[in-house]
């Protein structure tokens, strides 16, 4: 019989995992439930022998799983196509960094990244966990439990170390080609680094809800976990709707598609969590509605992982059809009762400690957003979920279509615009008449000039016809968007102009140090900016144009400011793919201001194609040009050519909404560290003027 050698170390690894996680979890829980038994006997409060040796086994299926995905790699680079997942999702002459993609590429290997990931968040809890030893202890075990799931899907229901019968094969299929571009080794990973990430958030909130934790300084320990996991989901989730844009060869970047919406359902709930601890932090309100919301981000994490893999809905990024489904309901329904139960057995520690006092409050617009962002994650599951359910009671499958998304998310979209700048502008607990006089007088200036300056160029929306509806959008948001700009820079300006009356320092200096003394609060306004980049950017839409036709040598196309010149159409070849081709000149206003290439491949270990689209950008808009293929009657090339105005606005938007998170995780720097600072600089200072 023959032997494979590191297959077989993958499922020992695997069995290992499986062996040390459920130690973790049954002997973890053990420890604690003993600890909470025989409170008058003196244990390390939930660190006893007995929890160490649980808190060890879990940092040792972090090895494991690490061991375990290795092999899997292995397996892809060394072309080992005994492997049934690497026969079907490698081939010899793919380039290597897509053989490292494999590893998620399919249903086996991506949930064994799943589980390796969410090991690693569970190492690093593990590592850290002396910051509140109990609590710490309590995450890991319910992380031990999450992981338990994970480990008996790869052992029994999708194993990745599945050996092919027969003859070893001597190439693979090959990669799915929609998957060999380059953000596609980012994109999965950072995605799943946002859906496991949440683990940590639900496994520290429900640990605190079972001890009945005092205070609220498991939301303190949680925080920047929350923050790192949205970051990474938000990365993921524009990142594959870059990829879409770049590949799919349609115009666009988000088709509401059910894997999509998976996505987004979660970084809504998240988005709202986020917001509304910030009133438990300073008020002590919306205890119960915070416990949920995590809650529930994290189910959506397990629906989103279960969409992408059940077959239950068509999407150009889901696995092929599985039965794998019912494991991921009965967990579904495992954790719901689990929540369920612990809430209600401890819902009398969850009562608020203050009450909305009045509506015209920084309170009320935390309350709004929530509102807005709930009702927003309801349409797109609902949507997301109608096909099923039609099908269910119907026997007919009825597909929302975008229309349906955009019709009712638009609003909400433009509500959530509105509130992002006025929330800053609003004090806590009641804002007077005359301090909203104050606040609002210059933002309210900044859109009425917005709306004349966007209906003297002609943004008129009564006269846009079918686009009606897309241009009062646009004409809303960017009226609005001028007066969040300004809400957010005069609430920097005036912070600035204190600092600089009591430091003396210029006002650039000024707003520096004003950050660094809040990064938490000003990073946010970074965020809330960068929001309303992207909203530009996404009001852009309303003002696409497209066309297409056969290009045959020097054939010219006119859309928009520019000029097309078919130069000429090709064909070449390599290892992977066959590939052919168009040179196309591209002139605005007469002058050659680039050439681009559109192309379309054909892979030929799978024996399908993609396209690849050719992108001229600019701050003003994007020129996207498609190679549809070759007409067989003329063997002309058939060109698409999009203008998509202010796309890159939307990038440009996700940037600052990164950098903005980032500064929010830097630590503010202290009234000591700051008085410190001055004086090491007051002494530099003095030995410079000696």
């Amino acid at each position: 019989m023959q032997s494979h050698p590191m297959p077989e170390f993958g499922w020992f690894s695997l069995l290992l995992a499986l062996g040390l996680s459920v130690y973790t979890f049954v002997f973890g829980a053990l420890s604690l439930w003993r600890t909470r038994r025989r409170p008058g006997i003196v244990i390390d409060d939930g660190s006893s022998r007995l929890g160490e040796t649980a808190r060890r086994a879990g940092v040792a299926s972090f090895i494991a799983l690490s061991c375990a995905a290795f092999a899997l790699v292995w397996a892809a680079f060394t072309n080992d196509y005994s492997v049934a997942y690497i026969l079907h999702h490698t081939n010899r002459a793919l380039n290597p960094a897509y053989k490292f993609a494999a590893l998620w590429s399919g249903q086996e290997g991506s949930l064994l990244l799943w589980a390796w990931l969410l090991s690693m968040y569970g190492f690093v809890l593990r590592m850290r966990h002396k910051v509140d030893v109990r609590l710490s202890a309590f995450a890991s075990t319910i992380l031990a439990g999450i992981q338990i799931f994970f480990l008996l899907l790869l052992n029994f229901a999708a194993p990745p170390f599945s050996i092919q019968p027969g003859p070893v094969a001597a190439d693979g299929f090959g990669l799915n080609p929609l998957l060999q571009y380059p953000e596609m080794v980012m994109h999965p990973p950072l995605l799943y680094l946002g859906y496991v990430g949440f683990s940590v958030p639900f496994a520290f909130a429900l640990g605190a809800l079972m001890m009945r934790y005092p205070g609220e300084k498991w939301i303190h320990i949680t925080r920047r976990w929350t923050m790192v996991t949205w970051l990474f989901l938000t990365c993921g989730i524009f990142m594959g709707a870059h990829w879409a844009y770049s590949v799919l060869g349609w115009g666009g970047y988000w088709g509401w598609d059910p894997v999509e919406n998976a996505s987004l359902m979660p970084w809504l709930t998240g988005t709202a969590f986020l917001h509304s601890v910030m009133m438990q932090e300073k008020r002590g309100m919306m205890k119960n509605w915070n416990v949920w919301l995590i809650f529930s981000t994290f189910m959506l994490t397990i629906l989103g992982t279960l969409l992408t893999r059940s077959g239950i809905v068509s999407s150009v990024h889901a696995f092929a059809q599985s039965s794998i489904g019912d494991w991921f309901y009965g967990f579904i329904i495992i954790v719901f009762a689990v929540c369920l139960f612990t809430f209600f057995k401890q819902r009398d520690h969850l009562k608020s400690e203050n009450r909305l006092e009045s509506l015209v409050s920084r309170e009320s617009s935390f309350l709004f957003n929530n509102l807005i962002l709930l009702v927003a994650c309801f349409t797109v599951l609902w949507g997301t979920l109608f096909p099923i359910l039609s099908e269910y009671v119907q026997g007919s499958k009825v597909t929302m279509g975008a229309p349906f998304y955009n019709r009712v998310n638009l609003p909400i979209g433009l509500f959530l615009l509105f509130l992002t700048g006025i929330g800053p502008l609003l004090a806590w607990r009641s804002t007077s008449l005359r301090s909203m006089r104050r606040n609002f007088v210059l933002p309210l200036i900044a859109m009425g000039v917005a709306l004349v300056t966007m209906l003297a160029v002609g943004l008129h929306p009564w006269n846009a016809g079918d686009d009606m509806r897309a241009a009062w959008f646009s004409l809303i948001t960017f009226t609005l968007a001028a007066g969040v700009i300004t809400a957010i820079a005069s609430e920097f300006l005036r912070g600035a102009a204190v600092v600089h009356k009591q430091t003396g320092k210029n006002l650039l200096t000024s707003a520096i140090l004003l950050v660094r003394r809040n990064t938490r609060r000003y990073g946010g306004y970074v965020v809330h900016f960068g929001i309303v980049v992207l909203f530009i950017g996404i009001a852009g839409g309303a003002f696409n144009q497209s066309h297409e036709q056969e290009m045959g040598y020097r054939d010219q196309m006119s859309i928009g400011p520019f000029r097309l010149v078919c130069q000429s159409f090709t064909q070449d070849s390599n290892p992977n793919y066959d590939t052919e081709y168009a040179l196309l000149d591209v002139y605005k206003n007469n002058k050659k201001i680039t050439q681009l290439a559109p192309e379309r491949r054909f892979y030929k270990a799978s024996e399908t194609s993609s396209t690849i689209v050719a992108l001229h950008s600019t701050l003003e808009s994007d020129l996207y040009v498609i190679y549809e293929g070759r007409n067989p009657d003329t063997d002309r090339p058939i060109i698409k050519v999009f203008i998509n105005p202010l796309m890159n606005w939307i990038w440009i938007g996700v940037a600052i909404v990164v950098f903005g998170t980032l500064l929010a995780l830097v630590p503010s720097l202290t009234p000591g560290t700051a008085r410190a600072r001055a004086e090491a600089e007051s002494l530099v200072a003095e030995v410079h003027h000696v």
